[in-house]
């Protein structure tokens, strides 16, 4: 008989997962009330381990090292069925400001050295040579080649298109063996479900209770005008006075500026204070900014976990988990992905 699966979470990770079961002649079901509202909707989709690993983090840098490697042929599977995800290749620039910022770059960068990853210190200079568009205030940086982007929201509608599930618009309210609860009473029943509904995971399942927790954080989109200066070519993440800030280009000329993150459960809306450093901050590393529209702003949900690792495992017997990856979803998707089949298929 076919394995039936349940998947909540409609989000990059319950919809790949979805794909590949489906791929495999199981019989799934895909509950979210809101697939494109979601982390996976509104974030950067940046891949990149290296400019996100700082000293205490090996691990998480050792999965996300061998995820990004994944990558291309993950993405080239999606270009097969006609859905290209928008993969970029041009690698990231990690710009500062100041000498304090400067000095926090110099000591990432002798981290990495000590783990063999190739990067290499620029001057305020070399950094306006490969960008004309920074600022007099960019005084040197970090170029990182190795670094790749996705664009989340032609990710998620070729991972949903793909998925080969029926789709059940109901919010799920609790987990159990071999079951999903659903707000309007009913219960769908299958053989494994799977847990991938990000920040909400930690109220469906006892076991994710206090492992699985909101982190709060505003993310922009800016459109250049008719004679606006062109967007950076690659990914830009900045140092500024402390502040991290990171700017994605789009193919289509569309610029994701992100992201503040903090602790504020799920309170909705984006914070004016949170948008006014991300415009500041990214204003100041590429003054042209300025003449941009800003054509959207919001917030979203990380799912955080105690240790930033990812919580993939078997929650109980026909219950498997899939959450907690934090600021690193889009860059843990190949390998989350192989991980949960491998431990679907091994149970069987």
């Amino acid at each position: 008989m076919q394995m039936t699966v349940a998947v909540v979470g409609a989000g990059v990770i319950g919809a790949a997962i979805a794909g590949r079961l489906a791929a495999g002649d199981a019989v799934v079901t895909l509950i979210d009330p809101k697939p494109r509202s979601g982390a996976s909707w509104l974030a950067g989709g940046m891949l990149a381990p290296v400019t996100e690993a700082w000293p205490g983090e090996e691990e998480l840098l050792a999965l996300g090292t061998e995820s990004l490697r994944r990558w291309p042929d993950f993405a080239a599977r999606l270009v097969a069925t006609g859905h290209d995800p928008g993969l970029r290749t041009d690698g990231t620039l990690v710009a500062t400001v100041d000498s304090a910022d400067r000095a926090e770059l110099a000591s990432l960068a002798e981290f990495l050295a000590t783990l063999d990853r190739k990067v290499e210190l620029l001057t305020g200079r070399e950094m306006r040579a490969l960008e004309p568009g920074f600022g007099p205030a960019v005084r040197g940086g970090l170029s990182v080649p190795g670094d790749l982007a996705v664009d989340n929201r032609r990710l998620l509608d070729a991972l949903l298109a793909t998925a080969g599930a029926e789709h059940v618009a109901v919010a799920a309210t609790s987990v159990g063996p071999h079951a999903v609860e659903l707000a309007d009473g009913r219960t769908v029943r299958a053989d494994v479900v799977v847990v991938a509904a990000g920040a909400w995971s930690g109220g469906l399942h006892s076991a994710l209770r206090g492992v699985i927790r909101p982190v709060k954080g505003e993310i922009l989109r800016l459109r250049g005008r008719p004679g606006s200066l062109p967007p950076p070519g690659r990914t830009i993440r900045g140092l500024v006075e402390g502040r991290h800030v990171y700017l994605v280009p789009r193919d289509d000329g569309e610029l994701v500026v992100g992201a503040t993150q903090y602790e504020a459960g799920f309170e909705p809306g984006a914070r004016v204070g949170g948008v006014r450093d991300l415009i500041a901050d990214a204003e100041l590393l590429l003054p042209g900014l300025a003449d941009y529209v800003l054509a959207e702003a919001a917030a979203g949900f990380r799912p955080g976990s105690p240790d930033n690792l990812p919580v993939v495992r078997w929650l109980e017997p026909g219950v498997l988990a899939a959450t907690g990856h934090g600021r690193n979803g889009m860059l843990l998707l190949p390998g989350t992905v192989d991980r949960a089949i491998r431990l679907i298929m091994e149970a069987r």
